[in-house]
């Protein structure tokens, strides 16, 4: 009974998740979506995709991976993936993380420390494929929302592609498609142009039928 009480008390703190605000919009949307969402969603896009990695992967180790790595979210709050790479962020963020588990009885949460240092290190074909699926709503987010993000933060082209070029480690396929709809939606204007002017001229239309 203890030790079933104390996972529903995990439950109930990593309600939490829920109201940590990410930094883009949800496809059609206007508000910024939340980490739980996003949890949800990379873990839907691992079960579809898994045939496309790099390397045979156990999607199930994926999926946990991508539900528990941002747990930390809850003490540190998100930051900007472009910015995400300074040593204090991941400090936080696996301060929060031990935090949060402590709730947990001690074999369980040593299996999920286990797992979100493996995703951490990325030295696992699942960790590889787990880091380049993460990435991708953020960036169909943007192309389908007029590149809101990178437009609020002033992300460069190169940067954008210099710093997304980790899919191509967990799933070329991937990589190699994403970033010709990047080239492409650069090429039309996306990072520099008005909002009402990028629909105007039918950029974002034409990314939702090369997306269908």
């Amino acid at each position: 009974m203890q030790t079933l009480q104390s996972i529903i008390q995990f439950i109930i703190e990593i309600e939490k998740l829920k109201q940590v605000s990410r930094k883009t919009q949800p496809i059609g949307l206007t508000r910024f979506e939340n980490s739980a969402e996003h949890s949800w969603q990379v873990c839907l896009c691992a079960l579809m995709l898994g045939e496309y990695a790099n390397e045979k992967v156990d999607v199930n180790k994926v999926i946990k991976m991508l539900l528990l790595h941002d747990l930390g979210e809850i003490d540190a709050g998100d930051t900007l993936f472009y910015a995400s790479s300074q040593p204090s962020t991941a400090r936080d963020e696996k301060n929060g993380f031990r935090r949060i588990i402590q709730y947990l009885p001690s074999p369980l949460a040593d299996e999920c420390l286990s797992l979100y240092e493996e995703f951490e290190q990325v030295q696992t074909a699942e960790a590889r494929f787990a880091k380049a699926i993460d990435r991708l709503p953020p960036l169909l987010q943007n192309l389908l929302g007029q590149g809101h993000s990178w437009r609020q933060h002033d992300i460069s082209a190169d940067t954008i592609l210099q710093a997304n070029a980790l899919i191509g480690e967990g799933s070329m396929d991937l990589w190699q498609y994403l970033k010709s709809e990047l080239n492409e939606a650069f090429a039309a204007g996306i990072l520099n142009e008005p909002e009402e002017i990028a629909y105007k001229r039918g950029i974002i239309p034409a990314l939702f039928s090369r997306l269908a």
